[in-house]
């Protein structure tokens, strides 16, 4: 019961800090499809400015694999805790930094550089932030419950959107004027202070048991991305491929949606925002389920199921966005991000589960935040140039099926990890496992 409880603790610090820090990423791509080409770029035609404002949204995700790397070599190497402390600090900063941001109109050039370049930082973060997240919950967690506890992380994504675009809606209920000039500012300013919560929380945690007895008997790696190089290049190139439908699926829903049902369709802002909220809060609380039930039936069953389910809602979604009925339109979000929960529940146990104790940190993030880049960073100007070049919406979706055929194919590839120990020698590993966290 203690193991279980100190799970619990972790798992929820681990959601709550990692709230604050999606709320925090969010709230720019919701900013991006709704004011930045405006406030950012006005000297372009709609049309770039829109592509614009979302190539200053998939700057973070250049800078990712950066961040994973960077903070997942000393998150291999000093700890897990003070990473999590660090990144989420860094993330409220420069948040509450964009929200102090003088337009174009103000200071001209600099204001677009200024945006880009806290972006960046904002993706550094993000990329640390990630793996250090996953790897405390799971490495606390007891072995049947890992798809559970790890999806506790994931839990946080959802719930930082919810957070963003409810702030977003309240204050979105302003005259457009209003909004424009400083409303939206507001939910920026905001998610500096949420940071506070965050740190409280993951203050109070204690290290990852797994990194404390590795500390303990000094098999720390000196350079881990280089040991995940050469012994982990399949489970990186394999892990960041099958994110790749959860990438283009949740981000073309979510960010490019926004401007495509506002823009295209004719719906009002606020409607696309309750679509985005509604579908947002059903997947909340189905994370937890679709984790739970890969402790139960595995791994891969449950992740492929998910990929196939987003692959048979693509055209579907369109339609029901297309319909012009707010009922088809709700129904056609909250379908699509189920599939997407179906996938993204089990997948910190399943990423986890792939990597050693000493470079498992530098592992996953690397393979994760490869995903994103693929897919997350530049689903929304895909979608928006393939919106302008055809004026239609299928080329959208079958870009986004190519996608997820290939996610497909290598979660496939991938090896079922749900009954095995993590390969470390933890203390709570079956009796006569052999470490595989041999001297490098």
């Amino acid at each position: 019961m203690p193991l279980v409880t100190r799970s619990g603790k972790v798992g929820l610090a681990s959601a709550v800090g990692t709230t604050v820090e999606w709320y925090d990423f969010f709230i720019y791509g919701t900013a991006a499809g709704l004011v930045f080409n405006h406030l950012f770029f006005p000297q372009f035609d709609p049309l770039i400015g829109t592509l614009l404002a979302f190539a200053t949204f998939s700057a973070a995700f250049v800078a990712r694999p950066i961040g994973g790397v960077l903070f997942g070599h000393f998150g291999d190497r000093i700890g897990r805790k003070s990473m999590l402390v660090l990144t989420l600090t860094i993330m409220g900063a420069t948040t509450f930094a964009v929200g102090l941001l003088p337009s174009y109109d103000t200071i001209g050039i600099a204001a677009p550089i200024l945006l880009v370049s806290l972006r960046f930082i904002q993706g550094l973060s993000l990329g640390g932030e990630y793996g250090g997240a996953v790897l405390m919950a799971v490495e606390h967690a007891p072995a049947g419950r890992r798809g559970y506890y790890g999806s506790w992380v994931h839990m946080g994504v959802p719930a930082g959107l919810m957070l963003g675009n409810a702030v977003f809606l309240a204050f979105g209920a302003m005259s457009p004027e209003s909004f424009l000039q400083w409303g939206w500012r507001i939910p920026f300013l905001i998610g500096g202070v949420f940071v506070l919560f965050g740190l409280v929380m993951r203050l109070k945690l204690g290290e990852s048991p797994n990194f404390a007895a590795l500390k303990e008997s000094d098999d720390v790696v000196k350079l881990p991305i280089a040991v995940v190089l050469r012994k982990y290049p399949k489970q990186v190139l394999l892990t960041g491929g099958a994110y790749l439908a959860i990438g283009v699926t949740f981000y073309v829903t979510t960010v490019f949606g926004l401007s495509y049902g506002t823009q295209q369709l004719g719906f009002s802002r606020n409607a696309m925002l309750v679509f985005v909220l509604v579908a947002m809060a059903v997947t909340f609380f189905a994370l937890p389920v679709f984790g739970s039930l890969s402790d139960r039936v595995g791994r891969k069953p449950v992740f492929v199921g998910g990929v196939i389910a987003m692959g048979a809602m693509v055209f579907p979604w369109f339609w029901s966005l297309n319909s012009g009925s707010h009922v088809l339109a709700m129904l056609g979000y909250v379908l699509a991000c189920v599939a997407f929960a179906a996938s993204y529940g089990p997948l910190a146990a399943f990423f986890a589960e792939s990597f050693e104790t000493r470079i498992r940190y530098s592992g996953i993030s690397f393979g994760y935040t490869l995903g994103t880049l693929a897919s997350s960073a530049v689903a929304p100007i895909v979608a928006t140039w393939l919106l302008d070049a055809t004026g239609g919406y299928e080329w959208i979706a079958w870009y986004m099926i190519a996608m997820i055929v290939v996610s497909l194919l290598c979660t496939l590839a991938l090896t079922e990890t749900s009954t095995a120990e993590l390969p470390d020698g933890h203390p709570r590993a079956r009796a006569g496992e052999v470490s595989r966290s041999t001297a490098d």
